[in-house]
């Protein structure tokens, strides 16, 4: 069971779409990528927030917000 799928929902329509970002699939993808499984397990409940988050080896995940508007700038 994902627990944290109505987050990730909400992430998308707060921070991907309602931020303008035009591409269906770039929220598609968004949607059914499992952010809180890059980060380590006591930050999982951050993950759908629009912050970035250490992931270890002093790198971060970027915000969503961020993902997604670098994603739609690339015009894949």
């Amino acid at each position: 069971m994902d627990m944290y799928k109505r987050h990730r929902v909400e992430m998308v329509q707060r921070f991907v779409v309602d931020a303008g970002i035009k591409d269906p699939r770039i929220a598609d993808a968004m949607r059914r990528i499992q952010r809180h499984r890059f980060v380590e397990p006591a930050l999982a409940h951050q993950a759908y927030m629009d912050k970035s988050l250490p992931i270890g080896f002093g790198q971060t995940i970027s915000h969503p917000t961020t993902v997604a508007y670098m994603t739609q700038l690339l015009q894949l």
